[in-house]
């Protein structure tokens, strides 16, 4: 198969990337964040939050831990629970009996964080493949597998830092200067490298998804755009690709999104408890021991709940951030010709 009909960022700035990215991570926050609570509301009622119990929320763009440090209200939103019978019903009491926002609790926090490194991981994507497509000239359908690890692998060595810090903050309740002190004597006791704790569970898990995932994006993209003999990918055919390797690439990378989801909440925890957090067991070896306790069942725990979530979530996003490029693309264009 050919390379098929891949539009180069050339014609916007990066700048326009930029926001065309932002956008797409605030629609996919908007449009995931319900379906999160819910499903965390719907967790709750049959295995209850206990005092410093750690739980994951995830808004379709990171995961964001929240710590539990009064038992059954350890957060704002996280009320004494009406019994819920289904998904549906869970949205329509959230909805009647603590107002339409509280489906969209916890979303600022992780925006702060989350925005940023979507729009450092969706540019710098656009700005690697076009380098070596056509600045380097390197041709073949492993250029966007390339491209999109190297992408995640640079966003997530920026932000890892702050998810650190961010998780201290919510554990403890620290003040900033309290921030700065605990952060100053875990360098000074630790050395910088602390400061990356989590980033290889982090990278096993983000990296190969973003490869998997742009490669398999962008022939599926071409392949819709050959069938429906369209030169530019439209915004369901986006949709569509989107979808489809997300859900690739969720399945296939499953194994070490468990891993980093089990480390995760150990961290949050241990924090939480005062405990001094002492060098992690290995991620194979954490695989290990759940391969051994329960199979390869285990390793792909939450395999329909995942799909879910990250096939939409990952359809948004690119439909989303394409439709703002061809947006910028037109407008570029405008311009030049009334320019002349």
């Amino acid at each position: 198969m050919g390379e098929g009909p891949v539009t180069p960022s050339a014609g916007i700035t990066p700048v326009q990337q930029m926001l065309a990215s932002g956008t797409g991570a605030l629609l996919t926050s908007v449009f995931v964040t319900p379906l999160d609570v819910v499903k965390i509301r719907l967790q709750a009622q049959q295995t209850p939050f206990y005092q410093g119990k750690c739980f994951l929320y995830c808004n379709g763009l990171m995961d964001h831990i929240y710590v539990c440090q009064y038992g059954a209200s350890c957060t704002s939103w996280y009320k004494t629970p009406t019994h819920f019978s289904g998904t549906l019903d869970a949205f329509v009491k959230i909805t009647r009996n603590e107002g339409v926002r509280s489906l969209w609790s916890g979303l600022p926090p992780t925006l702060v964080m989350a925005v940023p490194a979507t729009v450092i991981y969706f540019t710098c994507y656009d700005q690697l493949r076009d380098l070596l497509r056509y600045g380097m000239g390197f041709q073949g359908n492993y250029i966007p597998l390339v491209a999109g690890g190297l992408a995640r692998l640079g966003a997530v060595s920026v932000i890892s830092p702050l998810e650190l810090v961010r998780t201290k903050m919510q554990s403890r309740k620290l003040t900033y200067s309290e921030l700065r002190v605990c952060i100053r004597s875990s360098v000074a006791q630790d050395g910088w490298l602390s400061l990356w704790r989590g980033w290889g569970p982090t990278v096993l898990r983000d990296v190969p998804f973003s490869a998997l995932y742009w490669f398999n994006y962008e022939l599926v993209k071409a392949q819709l755009c050959d069938q429906y003999n369209v030169s530019q990918a439209t915004f369901s055919i986006s949709f569509t690709a989107g979808a489809i390797s997300g859900a690739v690439a969720a399945i296939m990378t499953l194994p070490f999104d468990v891993v980093k989801t089990r480390r995760q909440i150990q961290l949050g925890e241990m924090e939480t408890l005062g405990v001094p957090v002492k060098n992690h067991t290995s991620t194979w070896h954490i695989m290990r021991g759940i391969w051994a306790e329960s199979g390869y069942r285990g390793l792909f725990a939450g395999f329909l709940p995942r799909v879910i979530k990250v096939a939409p979530a990952c359809a948004v996003m690119i439909s989303t951030y394409e439709f703002g490029k061809i947006f910028f693309q037109k407008i570029n264009l405008d311009r030049e010709q009334q320019a002349c």
